[in-house]
């Protein structure tokens, strides 16, 4: 029975620590961009275009 009180303990003391560091994570403000992740892959296409276009232009250059 001694073992279940020292389970339950320390699972407190864990959540309480996760409590924490969800806290701090949102007082630093790393949950405040909620837009950008759901439109990234919108224009990931269009970075990837541009970067290939850079790529072709310094080889050009190099020949």
């Amino acid at each position: 029975m001694s073992v279940i009180y020292l389970l339950i303990t320390i699972s407190i003391i864990v959540a309480v620590a996760f409590l924490i560091a969800f806290f701090m994570a949102v007082k630093n403000g790393q949950f405040d961009d909620d837009y950008t992740p759901s439109v990234r892959m919108l224009f990931d296409d269009e970075v990837k275009l541009k970067a290939k276009k850079e790529i072709q232009t310094t080889e050009e250059k190099s020949n």
